[in-house]
């Protein structure tokens, strides 16, 4: 009985083992056939260079335009970040509110989950400021008193993105007991907000356009090659083989031609704006300014690398799929 049950468990243990390694065996053999239609679909572009290198610089520039516009459009959401300090909310305050109720005012300010800064301004700083920006500080130094008032300066949050929060904060701290007079540019502040909208749908509009070509030109390149290679899957239909099978180095030609293209349009963009850095910067300075160009990041290039590359196989799989179905052997 014992000698018979340990039988039986053997016995399964060689099942197991042969289900297992037949399992592990037909992994592998999915895997050669993926890396051989991988790398032989390299070797036939490489066969074919001027054709392969003509089609990937047409990519790359349609693939840089739009990289570009996406970089110009960061760097002028830099821009506005910078500006964004323009746009404050500025709280005059009434004369009797001393020094310290103010600063308990702007502390209660810092609190408010909309506003991202809050700085005071006491008489004596508003008054050197005036003195030294007016041209009129000899006049304001013979008077007996300063006039001017604690000013409270306000930035709200997201204030060039939310109009709304910006309104919102301006009401609302305008009401308040300490605050005599409230001030903030707010046809400023939309004018900013509807060129950054702009130019942000412009992008998107521009970059799907661009990716359409980016299809069709794939696509086409592969049409191209699938008809030049009509005998060959004409053959290996007669053998019983699958429309996968013989779509499948296509494909891959597909994201050969893509990912070429995506390195190339990086290339393209970073000399670019590599060229276009020094001056802009130079400009920049001469305005006083602080502002640094902005490059691709590390995650924005292996996007971009990654959407070529589904295009370039999106593009050869719909051609290849229909194709294939219209192509019967005699």
């Amino acid at each position: 009985m014992k000698h018979s049950i340990r039988n039986q468990h053997r016995s399964e243990g060689r099942q197991t083992r042969k289900s297992g390694g037949y399992f592990v065996d037909k992994l592998r053999a999915y895997r050669d056939m993926h890396a051989h239609a991988l790398f032989s679909s390299l070797g036939r572009l490489v066969a074919s260079r001027f054709a392969s290198v003509m089609t990937i610089v047409v990519l790359a520039v349609g693939i840089s335009l739009a990289s570009g516009f996406y970089i110009l459009v960061k760097n002028l959401q830099q821009l506005a970040g910078n500006l964004e300090t323009s746009n404050q909310i500025s709280l005059f305050l009434k004369e009797e509110v001393s020094e310290a109720s103010a600063n308990k005012f702007a502390e209660s300010i810092k609190k408010n989950p909309g506003v991202l800064d809050v700085k005071t301004i006491s008489k004596e700083q508003a008054l050197k400021e005036f003195e030294a920006y007016s041209g009129f500080g000899a006049a304001v130094k013979a008077l007996d008193k300063n006039p001017l008032p604690i000013v409270i300066q306000v930035l709200p949050k997201n204030s060039l993105e939310d109009e709304l929060v910006s309104q919102n904060l301006f009401e609302h701290f305008k009401q308040a007991s300490e605050v005599d007079f409230a001030q903030m540019d707010m046809q400023w502040v939309k004018r900013l907000q509807s060129i950054m909208v702009l130019a942000r749908r412009g992008v998107a509009l521009l970059s799907s356009l661009l990716g359409v070509g980016v299809l069709f030109i794939t696509a086409n390149t592969i049409r191209l090659e699938l008809h030049n290679r009509r005998e060959e899957v004409v053959i290996a239909k007669l053998v019983g083989a699958t429309n996968g099978f013989i779509q499948r180095p296509f494909l891959y030609s597909g994201f050969w031609l893509g990912f070429f293209s995506g390195v190339a349009a990086w290339f393209i963009v970073t000399v670019t704006t590599l060229v276009l850095k020094q001056p802009i910067e130079k400009l920049s300075g001469l305005y006083d300014g602080s502002f640094h160009v902005v490059f691709l990041g590390f995650l924005e290039t292996l996007a971009m690398l990654g959407i070529s590359s589904v295009l370039g196989m999106a593009g050869s799989w719909i051609v290849v799929h229909f194709q294939l179905r219209q192509l019967k052997p005699d």
